[in-house]
């Protein structure tokens, strides 16, 4: 009986410590995000889930704010580690935040069978919002035990309209043109941007501590070496082919199951994503090579081994991010193509059974070989996938041309970059 209330002070002073950080949080500036509010008025479970540190409490406090009254926990926290009854957990918070209105369970993946916690206090009649920082592990108890009893909300690092939030006021076309490369160049976390945090020093740790809280630990890998190496890597070859045989080379790791394994812990961390090559064949898709890139620019900046940063693979790795996003919120599925001959058009944007767009992204068209090269492509993929809705991606470059290529004829239109961000 001691140790219990002893436990249960700790619990108490836990949830009223996180109460304090909590009330200081709502002072700071909170750049409004881009997401879908009408949720939070549902009394279905509301789940948050996107990279560590993107935002994802910072964005759900500042909204229930304004809704009413809330309480609040979050289990990223060593000192819940030995609070084995999850009851006195909400008796506690429901103790210290007098009966609130909503309660907002951050970092829920670091509970044991975390979902059968929160199905039960939903039938219970909480109304709930839950965050988390593992796609996998959420998105299979979400599927398997939370079916038709939650709306899920994919929060990222900024998009770049959610940078330019940042400046509170209207910009001019260079003005926005200067912050894009910024942008590109440091990525979209919030809290160094918002904080003013040196950049490359924050986003380094935070990778490091990624992949050694949310992987090495989590899953007890024994070969760090390995998983350290296959990072940095991918981190450095962003938006280009790999294969498992390939990754098995370039690290410790021989097998390519362990790779494939660890390539998969990498994703659900959010570091990383795959872009699968298209065809209409799923086996074939399946065993053709991946594209990889990364949740956010900043990591490449940060922890890439490149002697000079390659603004065209930026470029493409932002157009993906965005894509990304579309593909979560379940609005597409994103491909890349490539023929025999090794012409490659960069994403496909697929809805249902219809190919809805391809997307060539081109930094620099003022090489008229390249600027061939890559229509071309786009034109041969247009007449395989019955696709007329083409476009380019540039630095600077706008324009709507009719472009011809032995005997295939289409439209084709040409986007900056900054405007197609500002637009999707």
């Amino acid at each position: 009986m001691h140790y219990n209330l002893k436990v249960l002070a700790v619990l108490r002073d836990v949830v009223l410590l996180q109460k304090r950080e909590l009330e200081k949080s709502l002072k700071e500036k909170y750049v409004e995000r881009n997401a879908d509010l009408k949720k939070f008025g549902n009394s279905l479970i509301k789940v948050i889930i996107g990279p560590r540190r993107a935002g994802k409490s910072f964005f759900a406090i500042h909204v229930l704010n304004k809704l009413g009254s809330f309480g609040y926990v979050n289990f990223d926290d060593e000192r819940l580690v030995d609070i084995k009854d999850y009851d006195e957990i909400v008796n506690t918070v429901d103790s210290v935040f007098k009966k609130p209105k909503y309660l907002l369970l951050d970092e829920i993946q670091n509970l044991e069978k975390w979902e059968l916690f929160v199905n039960r206090l939903q039938r219970q009649g909480y109304n709930l919002v839950i965050t988390g920082s593992n796609s996998k592990l959420l998105s299979k108890e979400l599927a398997s035990h939370l079916t038709g009893r939650h709306l899920a909300i994919n929060i990222f690092p900024f998009s770049f309209k959610e940078f330019l939030k940042l400046e509170d006021k209207e910009l001019t076309k260079n003005e926005i043109k200067t912050k894009l490369f910024s942008y590109l160049m440091n990525g979209g976390y919030p809290e160094p941007l918002v904080k003013k945090i040196e950049y490359m020093e924050y986003l380094s740790t935070l990778f490091s501590s990624v992949i050694y809280k949310d992987i090495i630990k989590r899953f007890r890998i024994r070969s760090v070496q390995a998983i350290e190496d296959l990072a940095i890597y991918l981190i450095s070859n962003i938006a280009k082919e790999f294969s498992y045989n390939t990754l098995s080379k370039v690290t410790e790791c021989r097998s390519v199951n362990t790779i494939e394994k660890y390539l998969g812990y990498l994703e659900e961390a959010f570091i990383f994503f795959r872009v699968n090559r298209f065809s209409f064949k799923v086996k074939e898709q399946m065993s053709f090579n991946k594209k990889i890139y990364c949740i956010d620019n900043g990591f490449i900046s940060a922890k890439a081994f490149k002697l000079s940063p390659d603004v065209g693979r930026l470029y493409e790795n932002a157009v993906a991010i965005e894509l990304k996003k579309l593909e979560m919120n379940g609005d597409a599925n994103v491909f890349y193509w490539k023929n025999v001959q090794q012409e490659e058009v960069d994403f496909v944007v697929k809805q249902g059974t219809k190919i809805k767009q391809l997307i060539q992204v081109c930094y620099d068209l003022s090489n008229i070989k390249v600027k061939d090269r890559e229509t071309r492509a786009l034109l041969k993929a247009s007449k395989e996938l019955k696709c007329k809705n083409l476009l380019v991606i540039t630095e600077d470059y706008e324009a709507q041309r009719n472009i011809s290529w032995f005997g295939i004829k289409r439209m084709v239109k040409f986007v900056p970059l900054w405007k197609w961000l500002l637009h999707i």
